[in-house]
């Protein structure tokens, strides 16, 4: 999305990987099946992207580099035929960019970016969409992972859903029948660009100020303001875990904030295309990650461990009542999942930034976690770069399993 592409999803033959379908997420572009053009995505005219009448599609520059990227994995509802994908940030990330010169930010939502969209796994056709964040401003994307889960409502209902914790701070249970929201709630502390999510509308209800200005006339940059969570997000890529035994989610969050300003944007093809710059700042002295246990259905936190560096590892649940995740110095830890006590952990020798994952062989179950510090945290600079800075660096995988002392007493 960074460097204005549209973002297509696309379904291959497995054995051939010709083209099946593919689905654009920017409104108005056009889909593909079967080789030939399908459907529009939304209104043909995208309506929610400005015009521009001097253009010879008659729509403004951003409409043709929108962003929209699905760049992490879909979930798959078999039930349905439904693939259900993250749509990512809107291009540019300067928000002015995708509004008339006479309108406002909320005349433009800048669809289908920033969302969660569903998807006929067999045509391509969009069944329904849901917007985190309209008319994007701060890069807070859409993409972070969709947990397809049993929600059970205060009133003891049942319902079908998928659970997504956004960038934006707020973490979203959606039926995943036809995307109507369902509940919505903060999963971080201090989020400054919206109050609340209304659940009968379903949108943010922003907070005025919080939109990077325009730079003044004769101006280059815009004047700053302090947004929080920053583009790093509440939570990013790094999978949260989900255990159906304690009806809780484990989210790997960070607190932290940023500096935002506008920058004047022309798109240049290979170039970056954001047009707003950043610094990205600590929120609190003693913490950046903070590992969450939230119950979707209060939106209230059961329990939660801190950590000095920011935590970009995935979270892995297991029957046996347990929570693993990894630290950015370096530690492989286990949390007992009902109460969040810390049970074990392990010095691996450089950060983990990799999800742990655990498989069954010859009768024996095994841990495994990929370690090696680096990725985005440090790379935009800031704050986190100089926190981060003394971690050691270097690649390794690590194994591990009960010891045979432990399976023989247990099995006593």
């Amino acid at each position: 999305d960074e460097f204005g592409v549209v973002g297509q999803l696309f379904a291959r033959d497995p054995e051939t990987g010709e083209e099946i379908w593919m689905r654009p997420f920017v409104e108005g572009h056009m889909g593909r099946l079967n080789g030939k053009d399908s459907t529009p995505t939304g209104d043909i005219k995208a309506p929610s992207w400005p015009e521009d009448p001097d253009s010879p599609t008659g729509k403004a520059e951003a409409w043709s580099h929108g962003g929209g990227a699905p760049w992490q994995s879909a979930s798959f509802d078999a039930e349905t035929n439904t693939l259900i994908v993250g749509a990512g940030n809107p291009a540019p990330w300067n928000g002015w960019a995708r509004t008339a010169k006479d309108g406002k930010p909320a005349d433009y939502d800048s669809l289908y970016t920033s969302g969660q969209v569903g998807v006929d796994a067999s045509t391509g056709e969009v069944k329904w969409f849901y917007q985190h964040t309209p008319n994007d401003a701060w890069d807070f994307s859409g993409n972070n992972e969709l947990v397809l889960f049993d929600y059970k409502d205060k009133n003891g209902k049942t319902l079908k859903a998928t659970a997504h914790a956004d960038r934006n701070g707020f973490f979203y249970v959606v039926d995943r029948s036809n995307g109507k929201l369902v509940n919505a709630f903060p999963f971080v502390d201090n989020i400054t660009w919206a109050s609340h999510i209304d659940l009968e509308t379903g949108r943010p209800v922003e907070i005025e100020g919080q939109r990077p200005p325009k730079p003044e006339p004769g101006e280059k940059h815009g004047k700053a303001v302090e947004v929080s969570p920053p583009f790093l997000g509440g939570k990013n890529w790094n999978p949260m875990a989900y255990s159906q035994d304690t009806g809780l989610f484990y989210v790997p969050a960070n607190h932290w904030k940023e500096d935002y300003w506008t920058e004047e944007v022309t798109y240049k093809k290979g170039a970056a295309y954001l047009g707003q710059g950043f610094r990205i700042k600590r929120m609190y002295d003693d913490h950046v990650g903070i590992l969450r246990a939230m119950n979707p259905a209060t939106g209230k936190v059961a329990w939660e461990h801190k950590e000095r560096l920011p935590l970009w590892a995935g979270v892995l649940a297991t029957k046996g009542n347990l929570v693993f995740t990894g630290t950015g110095d370096g530690y492989f830890k286990a949390f007992d999942a009902k109460t969040g006590k810390e049970l074990w952990k392990f010095q691996t020798g450089s950060g983990i930034i990799s999800p742990p994952i655990t498989w069954e062989q010859d009768g024996e179950q095994y841990l495994g976690v990929t370690v090696g510090y680096g990725g985005a945290v440090p790379l935009w600079g800031g704050d986190m770069a100089e926190l981060t800075k003394p971690v050691a660096q270097g690649g390794s995988f690590w194994v591990f399993k009960l010891p045979g002392w432990d399976k023989a007493s247990a099995s006593r």
